[in-house]
């Protein structure tokens, strides 16, 4: 997994990370945008666009949203 949608997008889910996508990894939880880890081509084209600076590198996540790791993960074993 390349990148993590973190605590930002709680309850904003603004789809414009999803607009930009160009494979479509970008899927819609309950509370949040989630990135799926074997979709995603790493272009980090949806980093940027996010409005509320959400998305990160896994390796650049800060560590008080370290648990968004597993939280994507856990998302996509449903």
């Amino acid at each position: 997994m390349a990148f993590v949608i973190a605590e930002p997008c709680i309850d904003v889910k603004d789809s414009a990370c999803v607009d930009v996508c160009p494979v479509d990894c970008i899927y819609e939880g309950s509370d949040q945008f989630y990135i799926h880890p074997d979709e995603c081509i790493d272009c980090g084209i949806c980093d940027p666009e996010c409005p509320v600076e959400a998305i990160f590198d896994e390796n650049g996540l800060p560590d008080e949203w370290l648990s968004y790791i597993e939280k994507n993960r856990a998302f996509f074993e449903d």
